[in-house]
């Protein structure tokens, strides 16, 4: 028997693999979606290029998630529900409503930048414009004030919901598990989003976790999980597209992990020589969420 299967109000499993549905979208919004991701992408690449120009001082990459991250942004009500992001989400934030202009202010902390006004780091991101909140450096911090907005939400009877975003190795901290857990018992407007990219730096997953996936973990808090191919950008649409829509009508909160790959090092202060090999990450290329997009695209005739 399925550890959550007692649940009469959740998914008949704790955990389950979701399909690839596409949820009646549009051409047109298909092609959105790819857009917001090729531009994220181009963005990614060119932070890289600056930074090597000697032009800033740091910078985090999402290259590998943008699928996982624009799926996710178009299952919202975006400028209507709230989002709680984590440092590698610029595919989230370029699907809100983060421009380029955006991104490169922050990037060279320029007062102009919508941020902080140039004084946090580079990724950590906020826009108010949006209903975004500002990003915190210690990980894990944005599952806790997700779950507090969530509760005010029940609390004034609204019908938003809250989405968060972390990576599987911040699932490791205590501020993941105090979050989910209360968001459990009080049954909240709130989608626990897990980027599991493989490696939290140099850690890989299995060093990281006894369990097979962090949607796993959901099971011994009394909540669903589910696990996605975050490399297929309609089948984390739908997924998170179901969750959002069973919060929105008080069926309480989810948590879904998109299994991708870190394809870059984990920021450009690493090395990523050290813990992984050339032939593991050019593999994983092949797989990339982009070109999986374009090429359903191209079939379709999109």
């Amino acid at each position: 028997m399925a550890c959550c299967a007692w649940r009469k109000n959740v998914f008949r499993s704790c955990l389950n693999t979701a399909g690839g549905s596409r949820m009646e979208l549009s051409a047109e919004t298909k092609r959105d979606m790819f857009w917001t991701m090729l531009l994220a992408r181009r963005l990614d690449e060119r932070a890289w290029a600056l930074h090597r120009q000697g032009r800033i001082a740091f910078h985090i990459s999402g290259i590998g998630h943008e699928a996982a991250q624009v799926g996710a942004a178009f299952a919202l009500k975006r400028g209507y529900d709230w989002v709680a992001p984590y440092y590698r989400d610029l595919a989230l934030m370029v699907a809100l409503g983060y421009t380029p202009r955006d991104f490169v202010l922050a990037l060279m902390g320029k007062r102009e930048d919508v941020t902080s006004g140039g004084r946090q780091m580079p990724s950590h991101w906020s826009l108010r414009r949006a209903n975004l909140l500002t990003h915190s450096a210690p990980v894990a911090t944005q599952a806790v004030h997700a779950a507090g907005i969530a509760l005010a939400m029940k609390m004034r009877k609204d019908d938003k919901v809250v989405l968060t975003t972390i990576g599987e190795g911040s699932t490791s901290q205590g501020e993941w598990y105090e979050a989910v857990n209360w968001a459990a018992v009080h049954h909240l407007p709130v989608v626990f989003i897990v980027e599991n990219n493989q490696y939290a730096i140099s850690v890989p997953t299995d060093r990281q976790m006894a369990v097979n996936s962090a949607a796993d973990k959901a099971c011994g808090l009394g909540l669903p999980g589910v696990k996605v191919d975050g490399n297929d950008l309609f089948q984390t649409y739908a997924a998170v597209s179901e969750a959002v829509d069973r919060a929105r009508s008080g069926g309480g909160p989810g948590v879904i992990e998109t299994r991708i790959y870190r394809i870059t090092p984990h920021s450009s202060d690493d090395d990523d020589r050290t813990y992984r090999t050339r032939e593991e990450v050019e593999e994983n290329k092949r797989d990339d969420g982009l070109l999986r997009t374009r090429s359903a695209l191209e079939r379709e005739g999109g």
